[in-house]
């Protein structure tokens, strides 16, 4: 078992929270979004908790901590994409600010793991 497993990591119990809920946010986009900002938005939200897991596989905390790099990056991708998902009219404000929640929580969460580490 690694000495940081990832089901034991916040950051990483949190961003799995934003799995459902993007998902079924997504269903509701107009049908020639599936596979353009659809496909990204999943990309991004499933990479984010994908690379705090594959990261706690590896050997040193150097390396760990460049897969944090890659996770904060598709957090802000995924913001992004929500930022442009409201401006197009595909989700509200509202819904956007609910998720950010979420997703600020995540961000500080990797940020302050990353810091842990290093």
């Amino acid at each position: 078992m690694p000495t940081h497993y990832f089901k034991n990591i916040i950051a990483w119990q949190k961003a799995r929270e934003l799995v459902p809920i993007i998902y079924k946010l997504v269903k509701k986009f107009p049908d020639d979004e599936k596979y353009a900002l659809v496909s990204q938005i999943k990309r991004a939200t499933i990479s984010i908790s994908s690379n705090i897991a594959e990261g706690s596989g590896r050997n040193t905390n150097a390396d760990f901590a460049h897969f944090f790099d890659m996770s904060l990056g598709s957090s802000f991708e995924l913001e992004s994409e929500l930022i442009i998902s409201c401006d197009l009219g595909f989700i509200s404000e509202q819904q956007f600010n609910e998720i950010l929640i979420i997703l600020g929580e995540v961000q500080k969460l990797i940020i302050g793991f990353q810091k842990n580490i290093r």
